[in-house]
């Protein structure tokens, strides 16, 4: 059974910063290598493509709202991904969600065809 479970989210002030982790367990892919990735979703709003990473680490995409303050690795060794947000702003408030398997198309910047989702962890700006 695969389970995605999100952790680091919490309260930060404006201009702050915050690192989110994602632990992945089970058998994310049938492929060898699998794409990984966070969305988000404010209240009211859609969810929102933030950032997605390919299994090597060597190339990564970001949402426009998040490109420049936000950075997103990962430790294949521990099934993990990491979210780094640093100058946080009050927009950046949101249910944080990790995402597994899928494909990025860098040509229309869509993260798509996602296997598995975390639970969320909510990720409040405010002073």
């Amino acid at each position: 059974q695969v389970q995605l479970v999100e952790s680091g989210g919490g309260l930060a002030q404006p201009g702050g910063s915050l690192r989110l982790s994602c632990a992945a367990s089970g058998r994310i892919s049938s492929r060898s290598h699998y794409q990984m990735g966070w969305f988000r979703q404010a209240p009211g709003k859609e969810r929102e493509f933030v950032a997605t990473i390919n299994w090597s680490g060597s190339s990564a995409f970001y949402g426009a709202s998040v490109n420049g303050r936000f950075t997103i690795l990962r430790d294949n060794a521990k099934n993990t991904v990491y979210l780094q947000m640093n100058i946080l702003k009050p927009e950046d408030t949101a249910v944080y969600y990790c995402a597994a398997g899928g494909d990025y198309d860098p040509v229309v910047g869509d993260y798509y065809g996602v296997d598995y989702w975390g639970k969320g962890t909510l990720v409040t700006v405010d002073s």
